[in-house]
């Protein structure tokens, strides 16, 4: 009874603005320096073979459409490979090293850039990309291995919300900003001095001040400590007597679990339509309305604008239900995933049936289907933590890898059935699949999801010592 009376006490204590709270600000530059590093070569490579566009003063690099195309998609191959291992690498050595250590040899690599375009043409850049996208594989495991860690439960979806918004963050900054550098003085190779630069920042003072868990950081206060501590053993009953690190992974236990495997589904639904919209709406812009959407910065950033200040709103419709309990977890989860599957369904339709002479009309719709993917912040990103506080991070490496191999088939698919760019029934057929994919993915996520702790998260090692009072359970 004490031990229950001591929980509810930090629990419910306000502590205001926490050394948690900075270490997620500190996962939210990372993010943006992650996004800042992996889409600028998508602005950088029009300045790169097209300098009369930008400043002639820089070198010209004669490449295809193809070449380009195979330099932007080359970062994808390593990103996919590094998922499954850096989620089991974070759990062994922590989220701190896997991060700090795959962003500051991506930071430096983007610096190169310039230079082995240069000494290399466009083969040694494809090659220096699949290593950044190796690198830069470790980020979503590792982040979420951390924030498994410093985030209490009823915390997690506005944490978690605030680390990820730095996505979109690096991508409006990116895209706003590189056509004005690729113009100015300094020309296109600072584009990646300076995201690289900035990286290379970064990685320093997360040297100094990041931490990968409350027991490795010496800066936070015993109560703050108490509080996250305490919170985090209300949702999982039970000791442990060996270290998190040292527990077998139940990978069986992973790929039989209904919860993990629609988790699977719903992150792959939502990157098929997500990078649909990412790669081809601009396309779709020229050919059918006319309206070349990459030639003017501010269009080009204005979805991701309204996804950033999306993602905060919900963040903050959440956090007042979970403080009036006015729904449970995963009713929660299952809500935001709808707001953020659903209804970009409805607009992806009504985006296939827009004639040509409205223009506005499809950039507002557009906007409209990516801000309101800002709501899965709160459904299925943060469900690896809610199933598996222990293999969040493993857990998310899996998705994330399966995801984006369905980023990788998407655009993919998207050149089989569009023929003819000018024909708008194809490029129906392109929402409508994408709509369809949002519709079977979200219902089988509300019907299968789950938001508890798994009993796989604590897999049997040693026998458990009971002697320690049960903790109380928040729902």
């Amino acid at each position: 009874m004490v031990t229950t009376v001591k929980n509810r006490r930090f629990e419910d204590e306000d502590s205001g603005l926490g050394v948690r709270h900075f270490q997620i600000f500190l996962l939210f530059l990372a993010l943006t320096v992650a996004y800042g590093c992996r889409v600028n070569l998508s602005v950088a490579v029009v300045a790169m073979t097209d300098a009369a566009s930008a400043n002639p003063d820089f070198p010209e690099y004669n490449w295809s459409e193809k070449t380009k195309s195979l330099l932007l998609s080359s970062f994808f191959w390593g990103y996919v490979i590094t998922q499954v291992p850096a989620g089991q690498l974070a759990r062994k050595y922590g989220g701190k090293v896997m991060i700090l250590s795959g962003l500051a040899i991506c930071s430096i690599l983007n610096i190169l850039t310039p230079i082995c375009a240069k000494i290399g043409g466009w083969q040694l850049v494809c090659a220096l990309r699949v290593v950044e996208g190796l690198c830069q594989g470790v980020v979503f495991p590792s982040t979420h291995t951390i924030l498994s860690q410093w985030a209490p439960p009823k915390e997690r979806a506005t944490l978690g919300t605030c680390a990820y918004s730095g996505n979109q963050f690096g991508t409006i900054l990116m895209l706003a900003t590189s056509g004005v550098i690729a113009a100015s003085p300094i020309g296109w190779p600072s584009i990646f001095y300076i995201s690289g630069g900035i990286g290379c920042v970064w990685s320093v003072v997360y040297f100094f001040f990041g931490a990968g868990s409350p027991q490795e950081c010496k800066s936070i206060s015993a109560e703050e400590k108490k509080l996250i501590e305490m919170a985090q053993a209300d949702e999982v009953s039970g000791g442990q007597e060996q270290p998190t690190e040292q527990l077998p992974t139940p990978w069986l236990s992973f790929f039989t679990s209904p919860a993990f495997l629609v988790l699977i589904v719903s992150h792959s639904v939502h990157n098929w339509g997500f990078w649909t919209l990412l790669t081809e709406i601009p396309s779709y812009m020229k050919n059918i309305l006319g309206k070349d959407i990459k030639s003017n910065a501010l269009l080009s950033s204005l979805p991701y604008v309204c996804m950033f200040a999306m993602s905060f709103v919900f963040s903050s419709i959440s956090a007042q239900l979970n403080n009036r309990n006015c729904i449970s977890r995963s009713t929660s989860r299952k809500l935001f995933n709808s707001i953020g599957l659903w209804i970009p369904m409805v607009t992806l339709v009504g985006l296939g049936y827009v004639n040509p002479d409205q223009s506005e009309l499809a950039v507002v719709l557009l906007c409209f289907t990516v801000g309101m993917n800002g709501a899965t912040y709160l459904g299925f990103n943060m469900n690896h933590i809610d199933l598996s506080p222990n293999f969040a991070g493993i857990l998310m490496g899996i998705t994330n890898g399966v995801a984006n191999i369905m980023s990788i088939i998407a655009p993919l698919i998207v050149g089989f059935i569009v023929t003819n760019e000018h024909d708008p029934e194809q490029w129906r057929i392109v929402f409508f699949i994408a709509a369809g994919f949002y519709l079977v993915g979200n219902t089988l996520y509300v019907i299968f999801g789950k938001a508890n702790v798994q009993p796989w998260n604590d897999p049997p090692a040693k026998p458990r010592r009971n002697s320690t009072p049960q903790v109380e359970s928040q729902h």
